[in-house]
């Protein structure tokens, strides 16, 4: 496939696009998604497979989610979509903040919880954890994860897959490790695109108007190489993209409005 029939398919693929008048708005929204798809993968699977992110993510989820205080996790099986090679009582561990404001306040089993061995240089770190992965979800060649919540940041990477980096070219590899990340700290391990890819359902989550350009070009096409949160078109599943107002006002292309308490 060319680059620029690739791309065009990209921006056919079926996606949903969904905006909120804020964060605020989204944040229900987004935890009864995760709600949702957990009780259709248990009645299906017996198990719920979630990959998380950090930023933004692990407040908004660990506010939501705790509402109602009724969250049955003891079917769930949480994996990180990237990490920060750093100890987890590090600020910058995805981890230790979700462990700190999420895990302990519900009931995912210690065995549930698929975190990195930080002590492990990197190369060797990445390969540890996609063997976690693997022995964890072992149904397919690529772990396929029930859903995926990413983020995106202002250059438009996702995961730890950063614009014009080699590991967008990743076809072999569950988890990658990257060892010059542009954003510090440089050494990171990541998902690749082939089992973010491979996902029943992956929700991408953009808030602010510092995110409205790149948003744009994402949703819609650039002239240059595709931003790599635009690589994301899972093969069979489905694609949501929640986003406010902010982060929304450069598209044209048709959206879904949406307030408070809507569900997908």
């Amino acid at each position: 496939m060319t680059t620029r029939s690739r791309k065009h398919s990209l921006f056919m693929a079926g996606r949903r696009v969904a905006v909120f008048p804020s964060s605020e708005d989204l944040g229900p929204t987004l935890a009864e998604l995760v709600r949702s798809r957990a009780d259709r993968a248990i009645a299906s699977r017996g198990r719920f497979t979630l990959g998380l992110s950090g930023g933004s993510l692990v407040s908004m989820l660990s506010r939501e989610l705790l509402v109602p205080p009724d969250l049955d996790c003891s079917r769930w099986v949480v994996g990180f979509c990237d990490e920060r090679l750093v100890p987890v009582d590090h600020p910058e561990s995805t981890y230790g903040q979700y462990k700190n404001k999420l895990f302990s306040k519900v009931n995912i089993p210690e065995s549930g919880i698929l975190a990195i061995d930080s002590s492990l240089p990197v190369k060797e770190c990445a390969e540890d954890y996609a063997r976690k992965l693997k022995e964890a979800i072992p149904e397919d060649d690529f772990p396929v994860f029930d859903l995926l919540l990413l983020g995106m940041g202002p250059d438009g990477h996702t995961c730890s897959l950063f614009p014009e980096h080699p590991l967008l070219e990743e076809t072999q590899k569950i988890v990658a490790p990257i060892d010059d990340s542009p954003k510090p700290p440089p050494q990171r391990v990541t998902m690749t695109l082939p089992v973010v890819n491979s996902a029943r359902c992956v929700t991408f989550v953009s808030t602010g108007g510092s995110k409205a350009s790149v948003l744009k070009e994402v949703l819609e096409g650039r002239k240059g190489p595709a931003f790599p949160a635009a690589l994301v078109v899972p093969t069979n599943g489905e694609l949501f993209w929640l986003v406010d107002a902010p982060a929304a006002a450069s598209l044209t292309i048709q959206v879904e409005r949406l307030g408070l308490g809507a569900k997908l």
